[in-house]
């Protein structure tokens, strides 16, 4: 049974990615655009799909565009660059999660705080939690 042309639809399509997505890509390099046929549609071989998907998955992971760019750079054979790679974003994925948490705690006292004006009736006409956004 024959292949099927990956035309850019038909890629995107498969891939689950819009066609602006692959066009944009394609402008910054991190996919090649197949050469134009004198008469028909640019036919991408099946590597544009399994770049797309490795991209899409890098993504899910927390790499940026430039990152990638970088992973795609070093290539398979580069294992120990790449294990770098993914241990520096894994230390900058823990520290957004330690500065979350630490979002969330701050939130919880506000909030806290808050409940406990409004049930003792001393809010009036201030909120603690303005206050404390617009405090210096």
């Amino acid at each position: 049974m024959a292949e099927k042309k990956l035309t850019i639809g038909l890629l995107a399509k498969t891939a689950g990615v819009n066609l602006e997505t692959i066009r944009y890509y394609q402008r910054i390099g991190l996919i090649t655009e197949p050469e134009k046929p004198e008469q028909g549609y640019r036919v991408y071989p099946s590597d544009s799909l399994s770049q797309l998907k490795f991209i899409k998955r890098a993504q899910q992971l927390g790499f940026s565009l430039a990152e990638i760019a970088e992973l795609l750079e070093l290539g398979e054979g580069s294992c120990a660059d790449v294990r770098e790679k993914a241990e520096q974003k894994r230390e900058q994925i823990d520290k957004q999660i330690k500065d979350l948490k630490n979002l969330s705690a701050t939130l919880t006292q506000l909030i806290k705080t808050c409940q406990s004006d409004v049930e003792a009736g001393t809010s009036g006409n201030h909120c603690a939690i303005v206050e404390t956004l617009t405090a210096d």
